[in-house]
């Protein structure tokens, strides 16, 4: 008989899709719009994705591993890809952590704009590499 988990939660009793939600709130500016966005193509490519918070306040979604993350610096939104380098990117949003042989970002600056179906099709990727 399979038990129910309950969402894990923080010191502050929050769950990890609230902490995401604070974060956004907080940031108040083309960075909370710019996360937020992600955060939304991301859950539409994978419905079944789990947000997490690691590392004291990085927003992390996962489905049977690590997909990505989405930190939020001064002057850029990155969105690390945990096996990016592993996975094909045709229309070229990688832009950030080229060399490394394990992850790949997108950096998204103020004013940039993502091509959404691209990324959607990354996360599907990253999701399909997880789960076979």
């Amino acid at each position: 008989m399979a038990t129910m988990r309950k969402p894990a939660t923080s010191a502050a009793g929050l769950s990890p899709s609230e902490l995401i939600d604070a974060r956004i709130e907080e940031l108040g500016d083309w960075r909370g719009e710019t996360l937020a966005r992600v955060r939304a193509l991301i859950r539409q490519a994978d419905p079944a994705i789990v947000e997490e918070w690691k590392w004291r306040g990085v927003p992390v979604w996962s489905h049977a591993g690590i997909v990505c993350t989405g930190e939020t610096y001064k002057n850029v939104v990155k969105v690390t890809f945990a096996k990016g380098a592993r996975l094909e990117d045709p229309a070229g949003l990688f832009n950030a952590s080229l060399d490394g042989n394990t992850r790949r970002a997108i950096d998204i600056h103020e004013g940039e704009t993502v091509d959404e179906a691209a990324l959607a099709a990354l996360v599907r990727a990253a999701v399909a590499l997880n789960t076979h």
